[in-house]
């Protein structure tokens, strides 16, 4: 960064650019444009301070990626932190991945409050003692120190994608991982970082022919034989890797009908999917497109079992989305912990929630002004004609700047974490 231009690259590394819940949501990870992942603990409960359960407090910050320049391309690779998935916790210590656009990396998270002393060959400074000027032998021995979190890199998964890196999906055999780029799909095993099998491939003979790419890739969560994938053109193909070596050829395909009618010449930029994500019993898949959440049904591939309009009355601005780029924004999506409610990003630093149960939708705000602590969000309207309320927020006043493309839920709590633009916020249910 040049010295004038120093705070605005740092306030754009700052921006968030993944959120995710470990499976016990004791841990929340985010990572951001400058190749860094921020981990926050949750407050152990207190007998004093019992509204305190639900604070999470920084607990480790390290870099993971740094820029890089591939030479043979003349390319620039962005340190940008892309996706972060947690590994399930086996002891002491957590482990993570986390991905830029070509390198993943297994992070290794491990307290450290105990130190060695009195060592023979070596002094007190690390420097190793002259074999001559030692006398006497010492027993080392372990003193108690302050509390210190490491964070170690134990595996570097690189060079297996031509293309963007756009998710990352851990198995549920917890051995394999699969990374995924525009046009292929690579498997690893968490061990092994200098082969991977490429399982998936779309790439034409020629480039000229290609008509869509992969959006978003995640293994179910209790078969580790079935993967799913979304593309550009709005369709999602489920695998069975039983079947054979390379699943270009898919178990079943989702996608709904187009409507004639709604015709457009934006309607395949709109129905590309952005996210693609399994409900935790595994029964059912939410997928994310720019105007709409879809719910399906693993059984039912001919229409998606439900559709919840995120922001509908954006259809008739889609002109000036598509000149301010924001047609091309990537939502992200989640499940809470039962299967019952998803939640999904819009703009004006808004979220939206769906009950699938009662059908009722809400409209929440992420912001400063109404975000103190212990403070009720209130539900928020958007105007979209005729006479504006009081409460209401007119169509053509959102700021499209402020959008909340990533969000993540608890996996057994109602507490969400909600990244807009650099700063996190988290939300939970009232406390009485």
């Amino acid at each position: 960064c040049n010295r004038p231009n120093a705070l605005l690259c740092s306030v754009a590394a700052d921006i968030i650019s993944t959120v995710e819940f470990n499976s016990t949501g004791e841990l929340l990870a985010t990572g951001d444009k400058g190749g860094r992942v921020v981990v926050f603990q949750r407050e152990q409960e207190s007998k004093n301070q019992p509204h305190r359960r639900g604070e999470y407090n920084v607990y480790s910050t390290f870099q993971s990626h740094e820029p890089e320049f591939d030479y043979l391309k003349s390319l620039e690779i962005e340190e940008k932190i892309n996706k972060i998935r947690w590994l399930p916790q086996q002891n002491a210590a957590y482990f993570l991945l986390s991905t830029n656009d070509k390198t993943v990396k297994l992070w290794k998270i491990s307290e450290r409050d105990k130190r060695p002393e009195g060592y023979n060959l070596k002094d007190e400074d690390g420097r190793i003692r002259d074999p001559a000027t030692i006398t006497t032998l010492r027993v080392p021995v372990v003193r108690p120190m302050d509390l210190m979190v490491e964070a170690t890199p134990r595996r570097v998964f690189s060079n297996a994608h031509t293309y963007h890196i756009n998710s990352i999906s851990v198995n549920s055999d917890y051995e394999t991982f699969m990374s995924t780029d525009d046009l292929r799909i690579n498997l690893w095993n968490l061990e092994i970082t200098n082969r991977s099998f490429n399982i998936v491939d779309i790439k034409p003979a020629n480039m000229e022919e290609l008509t869509e790419v992969i959006t978003a890739a995640e293994f179910h969560p209790h078969q580790c034989n079935t993967f799913v994938y979304s593309s550009s053109k709005g369709s999602i193909r489920l695998c069975d890797m039983r079947a054979s070596a390379l699943c270009d050829n898919h178990s079943k395909f989702f996608e709904e009908p187009e409507d004639p009618s709604n015709r457009s010449f934006f309607s395949e930029i709109i129905s590309s999917i952005s996210d693609v994500k399994f409900s935790h019993s595994g029964r059912y898949l939410m997928t994310r497109d720019y105007l709409t959440v879809k719910v399906w049904d693993l059984n039912m591939e001919s229409q998606p079992l439900e559709t919840y309009q995120v922001h509908d009355y954006l259809r008739s601005k889609l002109c000036s989305l598509y000149e301010n780029d924001c047609i091309f924004d990537k939502f992200e999506c989640v499940w809470n912990g039962s299967d019952s409610v998803i939640m999904t990003g819009s703009y004006n630093n808004f979220f939206r929630m769906f009950d699938r149960n009662t059908k009722r939708d809400v409209t929440l705000e992420a912001s400063r002004e109404n975000s103190k602590p212990r403070a009720i969000l209130k539900p928020r309207k958007v105007c979209v004609g005729g006479k504006r309320r009081k409460d209401e927020i007119s169509v053509d006043s959102l700021d499209f700047s402020k959008k909340i493309l990533h969000t993540a839920w608890h996996p057994y709590e109602n507490i969400i974490a909600v990244a807009a633009t650099n700063n996190l916020y988290i939300f939970q249910d009232k406390v009485n």
